[in-house]
């Protein structure tokens, strides 16, 4: 039927984007100017779980203000594991060993290292690591791509869950159960409504935004540099026309391919499921591409999915009995009652089949099997990009 990727846009230079971008900021002073003489400031990072091209940012900041060495970096893991050495030269470059005694990576289980803020109205207790809570300024440097729960990544991410304590993430999280926790959705959803009140706790903070969007290459193709409500708002119109993309109808098989760095593990991989299951015919066949390179990855959705005898079960998951992870489970639950979910990846068959999901060794034999359980008139849609991709089925 199709084989579908992020947009592809007229060729533009990267580094004039960002220039452009943090010369005339949104609502905020330039960035030289809010840079001064570049001591304490704290720069917040994405971890290697994005595509984010902080590397490439921090080359352009420095083309500005010719001096980084007063800078620390934190990198947001959030509850992800820490990033080893590869993972530290994909999100710094060639720059990771010389800045290595000036990154800090948040550890979210140590709750010791974090400071409460505030309290949201939906309850969640907004702990965020000390050193942005004493930082007298703060740069936020992220990617806008579109989330299965959260609506987008980006913005507010940064800080809650990037920099946040575990308790206050799971807290947030739980609302990932609501049905109107999904893909593109701020206006109503619970969580993004969360993340984004947390972030007024910081209001008097002196924090400078740097929002990118990048197209099929991975290449920035937009920036908005500034205050970060603003810029994250800016990011998310150009993340719309980037990765959502428009079908005539939905397909019998879907075959939803998560990239590098995406593919790290289940745990990550599922985002490319929940792109792809939007555009699944009920009784469909959907097929995961993920090499999950590092395993499972966060177990607690894997184990309460391998704990019951069909995935309907989990359907009923209230809220306060709510632990980290298990909306994924639900997610994965969700279509497995209307479709199959088979995956080509580099697990053991064992753990896929324990969670109700057929593996295959390479590409072509779980298509021809597909094929041959739907018939050969059968409609295949492919995502090659499927962790950002988002198919727009017009019913």
């Amino acid at each position: 039927m199709a084989v579908v990727r992020p947009r592809e846009f007229p060729a533009v230079d990267p580094a004039d984007t960002v220039r452009r971008a943090l010369a005339a900021p949104v609502n905020a002073r330039r960035f030289k100017d809010f840079f001064g003489n570049g001591r304490e400031i704290l720069v917040i990072v994405n971890d290697a779980s994005r595509p984010t091209p902080t590397a490439s940012v921090l080359e352009i900041m420095k083309d500005l203000v010719r001096d980084l060495s007063g800078l620390t970096f934190l990198v947001a893991t959030g509850v992800h594991r820490p990033p080893d050495r590869r993972g530290l030269e994909f999100i710094f470059g060639p720059r990771a060993g010389t800045l290595c005694d000036r990154i800090v990576v948040h550890d979210g289980d140590r709750e010791d290292e974090t400071v409460k803020v505030g309290t949201t109205r939906r309850g969640t207790e907004v702990m965020l690591n000390a050193r942005a809570v004493k930082a007298k300024k703060i740069i936020a440097i992220s990617s806008v791509e579109p989330h299965y729960f959260a609506g987008f990544t980006g913005g507010r991410k940064s800080f809650l869950p990037g920099i946040a304590a575990r308790k206050a993430v799971e807290q947030n999280h739980r609302h990932a159960l609501d049905p109107r926790a999904r893909l593109l959705a701020l206006r109503g959803n619970p969580v993004h409504e969360d993340m984004a009140e947390s972030i007024k706790f910081l209001a008097e903070k002196n924090i400078f935004s740097v929002q990118t969007v990048l197209d099929r290459e991975r290449k920035i193709f937009a920036c908005a540099a500034g205050h970060i409500r603003d810029t994250f708002s800016r990011a998310v119109y150009h993340a719309r026309k980037a990765y959502c993309r428009s079908l005539p109808a939905p397909a019998d098989i879907v075959v939803t391919v998560a990239r590098y760095p995406m593919d790290s593990d289940l745990y990550q991989a599922q985002k490319a499921v929940e792109s792809g299951k939007r555009a699944l015919k009920r009784g469909g066949i959907l097929i995961l591409v993920s090499r999950c390179r590092e395993g499972i990855g966060d177990r607690a959705f894997y184990d309460r999915l391998a704990a019951v005898k069909n995935p309907a079960d989990l359907l009923n998951v209230a809220t306060e009995s709510y632990k980290l992870g298990y909306h994924k489970s639900v997610k994965f639950a969700e279509l497995m009652t209307r479709a199959e979910v088979w995956a080509v990846t580099g697990l053991p068959d064992r753990e896929l089949d324990a969670i109700f999901i057929r593996p295959f060794s390479r590409i072509q034999p779980a298509v021809d099997a597909a094929l041959k359980k739907k018939g050969p008139k059968a409609k295949v849609l492919v995502l090659l990009d499927g962790s950002v991709t988002v198919p727009i089925v017009q019913r």
